[in-house]
């Protein structure tokens, strides 16, 4: 058992290190030219419009359950749905919105990424890269790492639009809240920062994203088994540090007035 503990141990730390590792150098080659802008584009497409579907239905069904569910909650106490706009426009903006968008692109984007890099490592395709004077951090994790942190924020933003939008029919239609008072309810709480709380946590979790699912990909072994497992603990990674690393980032926006 002590050999266990240990070794899972050694092995936390040592991906630890490849990841922080990983973090500088996508950071110090993320600056240098030449810039890969085409390969930027198509990640940009990929991860950005390829996504948006499948985040945009997610967000809009959400934003309904949300308004359903509180506006039922103030009947049964107050007979009157109060405040249904003001808590589905918070809940999204400030919490919902960015996990579950990261959560989204994390299943759609980040196993893709894990599973790309694994097989060019399985197949020596990164080795050959290496030959051929090719820097694989630059060409692969770069241009990966840009297009999310740029593109997740974007997503985030347009599922929360999205999200109110569910609860406004949802509130409108199905509660009978007159649609003035559900964009008063919307509006006059929120401040500029609630909207930036938000956007700076897509941001960690697009970093996140990226660097595990390119780590992943890199230390990638074993064939086709190997790729496929590194694929499911890329997933199952990046899902449990966006929903702890939510609650810290949440206490320090906070903490500093943000939100």
């Amino acid at each position: 058992m002590i050999k266990y503990i240990s070794n899972k141990f050694y092995n936390f730390l040592d991906g630890l290190s490849k990841g922080v590792t990983l973090l500088y150098q996508t950071l110090l080659y993320m600056f240098k030219p030449p810039i890969d802008v085409k390969n930027i584009i198509d990640q940009l497409f990929e991860i950005g419009a390829r996504s948006f579907p499948v985040t945009a239905l997610t967000s809009f069904s959400v934003g309904m359950v949300l308004a359903l569910q509180s506006g039922s909650s103030a009947i049964s106490v107050l007979n009157e749905p109060l405040y249904v706009g003001t808590i589905v426009a918070f809940s999204i903006v400030k919490e919902l919105g960015p996990v579950l968008a990261a959560v989204v692109v994390t299943g759609r984007v980040g196993a893709a990424i894990t599973a790309e890099i694994g097989t060019m490592k399985v197949t020596e395709q990164i080795d050959a890269l290496r030959t051929l004077g090719t820097n694989p951090i630059k060409y692969l994790a770069v241009p990966r790492f840009i297009s999310l942190v740029i593109m997740l924020p974007l997503l985030t933003a347009v599922s929360n639009v999205i999200s109110i939008l569910g609860g406004f029919i949802v509130g409108v239609y199905k509660l009978d809240i007159p649609s003035t008072i559900y964009w008063a309810d919307t509006l006059d709480f929120m401040d500029i920062e609630d909207l930036f709380h938000g956007l700076i946590k897509s941001v960690c979790f697009a970093m996140i994203i990226a660097l595990v699912s390119c780590h992943k990909g890199f230390e990638c072994h074993g064939g086709a088994e190997g790729v496929g497992r590194a694929t499911t603990s890329s997933v199952v990674t990046v899902l449990v540090l966006i929903l702890v690393s939510d609650y810290f980032l949440s206490a320090i926006l906070v903490a500093m007035g943000i939100g």
